[in-house]
Order: structure tokens, then C-alpha cells, then sequence
């Protein structure tokens, strides 16, 4: 876990951090037992190829929990997830150096609360975004 993030010294352009997580045929396997999704696109190559597809794909729900982790590292301890959803635009595969990253938004207080809306993503080692998002996200201030 990195140092807190306070609100007082985000602008709006930052850029979160990249994290590239280990997305493995196992870690498929581990998320379809843990979320109970075992469509066989995720596991089954010669099932997946069947459908049109190139390979397995990972979870979009997977991909969501990353940028997820993302956020949370990123505000953690203190700072708070209020908002955040995302779309499933593309496809990624397992073993692909897929990374995820965001970008602030805007800064703002609605009361007494300091707040920033970012725009998250996962990326393709193309460049393609397959997962954009956004989250507002509560952050400390400095005392």
C-alpha cells in the first residue's frame, strides 16, 4: 500500500497509477469459482473458438474488480469509493500484459466533503481501452 492521498494536492490530469495485474488461465479459474461464472469462454479453448472467438477471455466482472483495486489502493486508508461503474468495450485474454490506470477529472467539495471524479480504464497491449469507467472517490484533506 502506498502513502495516503490527500485531496489537497490532486489536479485535475493526474494520473493514477498502472498496475498489471497477473491474469492467467488459473486466475480465470479462481474467479469462476469465487463468482460462480463458468461460461465456458473463460475456460474452455476449443468452446471459445467454437463461439468465433480467438481464445478464452477473461471475466468482464475480473477486469471490474481490477479497476476496483485500483481505486481502492489508490485512496486507501482514509480516502472512500462513493461512486464507480464501468462498460465491457473489448475483449481481453489471458497472459496479455493488460494494464489499468485512470485519470482525474475534476475536483470539487459538495459540503464538507473533497471529492474527485476519475476516469478509469483496462488497456490492451494494443492501446485499446476494453474496460473505461468512472468513480467519484471521497479523499482526506491535509489537517
Amino acid at each position: 500500500m502506498s502513502e495516503q492521498v490527500f485531496w489537497d494536492d490532486i489536479n485535475e490530469g493526474d494520473s493514477l497509477p498502472i498496475i498489471s495485474p497477473d491474469c492467467s488461465t488459473q486466475q480465470l479459474v479462481v474467479w469462476a469459482g469465487a463468482s460462480g461464472d463458468f461460461y465456458q469462454i473463460h475456460y474452455d479453448i476449443p468452446f471459445a473458438k467454437n463461439t468465433g472467438l480467438d481464445n478464452i477471455i477473461v471475466h468482464g466482472a475480473l477486469k471490474q474488480a481490477f479497476l476496483g483495486r485500483l481505486l481502492h489502493d489508490w485512496a486507501a486508508p482514509d480516502g472512500r469509493i462513493e461512486k464507480f461503474g464501468c462498460s465491457y468495450r473489448g475483449m481481453d485474454y489471458p497472459a496479455e500484459n493488460m494494464s489499468v490506470s485512470g485519470t482525474v477529472t475534476s475536483k470539487y467539495t459538495e459540503g464538507d466533503r473533497h471529492l474527485v471524479d476519475v476516469e478509469v480504464w483496462t488497456e490492451n497491449p494494443d492501446g485499446r481501452k476494453t474496460t473505461p469507467g468512472t468513480a467519484r472517490v471521497a479523499l482526506p484533506v491535509r489537517s
